[in-house]
């Protein structure tokens, strides 16, 4: 029986199956990239931008097709589905206005007479490991800036998103990408023999902490490039607001993104002890709010978890949260694969949920004496993704802003991703960046040429 299925969450029906591929179907899969790459590196790069801006027109073209998909997939509601197609058409398309930029020489000061430059070159074929949260924004972002510079792809999605890999996969080969972008449903082993082959010059992952620990031992066995973009339990905090409705209406925003799945969602609220009362309140009313139901229904808001493993996963970390000592100020209850959506209060640095990322609709309630103690909880965390920061003044937002250990802060906003901005994390969370100009360096040559007078 093959891994990869898709199985409705909001039902728990088995839509359809795909197979694993074969061994030898994975080896010639290795040669077509790798044959690919051969071709594709010394490709005008006016050609790749035109190329890579198609894959962004089919996304759009198709918008209806593959936010269905996803639906049906992982449990997205359908606007929200709807909008990660959007968003990774933006991404691709701003790798295409930006081909030149990323891969054009960058001439440096030197010393002595004559000249060098920096020149990027591509490496190869890479190895890309998806996670099923947002099916093509983060292959979109892997993808597109990598065939830009000239490298070549194997994708290995998640097990419970093939329907979208296939239609990700069929995008890029009416591109004219084909061989450039190859899809492969392999198991864990296989994706284990792909990082050892010597045709595969790096490897992506995106995922849990304990995956990325696996590949990163791997791929570090073989001397392998690799890029990490892992979990996050990322601080909300609270110093102080002339709008509280506001900025609780953006906490439970951004905590209910992609049904609480997204690694950069806020999941632990630090709140100064004058406006911790007002905000738990507010905040549990808005989080009961939440309208729970068929992720194709237009007023839904929340939909399943993207697994009743997952939604499982959920109530096993708040049950034993509570039982240790948590309080629990609202949600806490499981239909399937639908979780309600949840507020701790009273979570102590002994308990397990304190160190825990809590990937669903739940956040945990911090009250704290001021700016000192905020800063202190927010990074008492092996993680360090992103994190955000409400305050009336600027100089205490710079200020906590550089104490904070993450790879991200958002002051005053929320759900501001963009093409233009690079996105990763410090710590546990990872090791690289993606989007933005940062994401083109990953996985290329910076090559030095220095000439002489």
């Amino acid at each position: 029986m093959s891994d990869y299925a898709v199985v409705n969450p909001a039902t728990g029906e088995t839509l359809a199956t795909y197979p694993t591929i074969t061994d030898d179907a994975l080896e010639s899969a290795i040669a077509t990239a790798d044959a690919a790459y051969r071709a594709w590196r010394d490709a005008p790069v006016a050609e790749r931008a035109a190329k890579i801006r198609r894959v962004a027109e089919l996304h759009r073209e198709r918008r209806d097709e593959l936010a269905a998909i996803i639906v049906r997939e992982m449990g997205k509601p359908l606007a929200a589905a709807e909008g990660e197609v959007d968003f990774a058409a933006d991404i691709t398309e701003y790798y295409a206005d930006n081909a030149e930029k990323i891969t054009g020489d960058q001439p440096l000061d030197i010393l002595g007479e004559g000249t060098a430059v920096i020149r990027r070159s591509p490496l190869g074929v890479l190895l890309g490991i998806m996670p099923w949260n947002f099916p093509y924004y983060q292959v979109a972002r892997f993808a597109a800036p990598n065939i830009v510079v000239g490298n070549t792809i194997l994708l290995k999605h998640a097990p419970q998103c093939p329907e979208s890999a296939q239609a990700i996969e069929d995008i890029y080969r009416e591109a004219g990408l084909e061989g450039a972008y190859v899809n492969i449903f392999a198991t864990n082993d296989q994706a284990a023999a792909v990082i050892a082959d010597k045709r595969v010059q790096g490897v992506s992952v995106t995922g849990s902490e304990r995956a990325g620990s696996a590949v990163a031992a791997l791929a570090g066995q073989h001397l392998k490039k690799v890029a990490l973009e892992l979990g996050g339990s990322d601080p909300f905090i609270v110093l102080s607001t002339e709008d509280l409705d506001g900025t609780v209406a953006a906490a439970v925003e951004a905590r209910m993104d992609n049904n609480g799945q997204s690694c950069n969602a806020p999941k632990r609220f630090i709140v100064v002890d004058e406006l911790y009362d007002a905000f738990l309140e507010k905040f549990t009313a808005a989080m009961q709010e939440q309208k729970m139901g068929d992720p194709f229904a237009e007023d839904t808001l929340l939909g399943p978890l993207s697994s009743l493993a997952a939604a499982e996963r959920l109530q096993s970390q708040v049950d034993n949260a509570v039982a240790q000592g948590a309080t629990l100020v609202t949600g806490g209850t499981r239909e399937g694969a639908f979780y309600a959506p949840t507020v701790l209060t009273g979570v102590t640095a002994e308990m397990d949920v304190y160190r825990e990322e809590l990937f669903g609709p739940a956040g945990v309630v911090y009250k704290v004496s001021g700016e000192d103690e905020a800063v202190q909880i927010a990074n008492d965390t092996s993680y360090g993704l992103g994190s955000y920061v409400y305050t009336t003044d600027p100089e205490q937002a710079a200020r906590v802003a550089d104490k904070i250990d993450a790879g991200m802060v958002y002051v005053n906003v929320v759900l501001a991703d963009s093409p233009e901005l690079p996105f990763g994390g410090v710590k546990r969370s990872g090791t690289s960046r993606e989007m933005g100009l940062l994401a083109a360096d990953e996985f290329v040559n910076k090559k030095l040429i220095r000439i002489g007078a």
